[in-house]
């Protein structure tokens, strides 16, 4: 059975089944999530319970850059010019599509180590 990864996956991952697999799902993981959950052996040790903390960060994340763009132009209208706000309003814009990518990617990858295996399409 050849190994199969889905459009989206990660770079940085092997696909599933793929040997030492998961120990690159880990470090990969850990690297998308804030460096304190690097203390918790625990979310080392149960890589599934890492990926969903780190489901849960991006999604967080992704609402308070959501936040952030929305409320950018009213917020910051008195302590920057039109020209810093709208470079602003930009870099949100930005994080909100990397972010986007980023929630397919760790969706992905959980969903690999909750057994869920890709075929090839052809």
């Amino acid at each position: 059975m050849a190994l199969v990864a889905p459009p989206g996956w990660p770079r940085g991952v092997r696909p599933p089944d793929a040997p030492d697999w998961e120990r690159t799902a880990a470090d990969w993981l850990l690297d998308q999530c804030p460096p304190d959950y690097r203390r918790y052996a625990g979310l080392r040790r149960h890589v599934v319970v890492l990926a969903r903390f780190a489901v849960l960060h991006v999604e967080a994340s992704q609402a308070a850059c959501r936040r952030g763009m929305s409320e950018a132009r009213a917020d910051l209208r008195e302590v920057a010019t039109d020209a810093v706000v709208e470079a602003a309003v930009q870099t949100f814009q930005l994080e909100d599509a990397r972010l986007l990518r980023l929630r397919r990617e760790v969706g992905l990858v959980e969903e690999a180590l909750r057994g869920r295996r890709y075929v090839a399409r052809l």
